[in-house]
């Protein structure tokens, strides 16, 4: 059995968490958002990059975009610099996620962007950072806290950049009118494709 004090910690994880996403619609920019949900809509293509934690939910990001036919993928940081960023074209939308706005990986990435006429959204905390102001489009991330005792691993954080980006997703399925039909050609595996694919529902 656990020790008391991991038992405390695990269930103070969810409250952590829940409290998070709670105060997280206080700093929901209704027009920021909006602009984010058009350009992300109307881009042939979308990159997504961060570095950590941060990166790895843009994966996810990139995925969701995928699910919904908008053609994306993660850049890697250290890619991007060697070609990986020939994959953005001018009017293609770069997505960079960074929970300080500091991220001196991405400063490249940025310079990159806007030579070439791609627009970018910045998922940042600090609305004053250097990848919040050189953004066409800043989405506010908001952190109380993060789950363990030390307040330094990337929990929270995460937890809060996969609500924006979900919210973003659900937004744009209601923009683009995507249909579940759609999702059932290009996701006939599993149990999910196994559903949407049944015949007569």
């Amino acid at each position: 059995m656990l020790s008391e004090n991991a038992l405390n910690a695990a269930k103070a994880a969810y409250d952590i968490e829940a409290e998070c996403i709670s105060e997280m619609k206080k700093y929901f920019d209704e027009e920021a958002f909006s602009q984010a949900v058009a350009l992300l809509s109307s881009a042939e293509r979308i990159g997504a990059a961060g570095c950590g934690h941060s990166g790895i939910i843009c994966q996810h990001f990139a995925h969701l975009m995928c699910c919904i036919e908008r053609p994306a993928r993660f850049i890697s940081p250290a890619e991007a610099v060697h070609g990986g960023s020939g994959f953005l074209q001018k009017g293609d939308v770069m997505v960079f996620a960074s929970r300080g706005g500091a991220t001196k990986e991405l400063f490249p990435i940025l310079d990159i962007c806007k030579a070439k006429g791609v627009s970018v959204i910045t998922v940042t905390e600090n609305l004053d950072s250097p990848l919040a102001k050189s953004a066409d489009v800043v989405l506010k991330q908001y952190v109380n806290r993060e789950t363990d005792k030390y307040n330094m691993q990337g929990t929270t954080s995460t937890t809060a950049l996969c609500m924006i980006f979900h919210a973003l997703q659900a937004a744009i399925i209601e923009e683009t009118a995507y249909r579940s039909e759609q999702f059932a050609l290009i996701h006939p595996g599993g149990a999910v494709g196994e559903r949407l694919n049944k015949k007569g529902e």
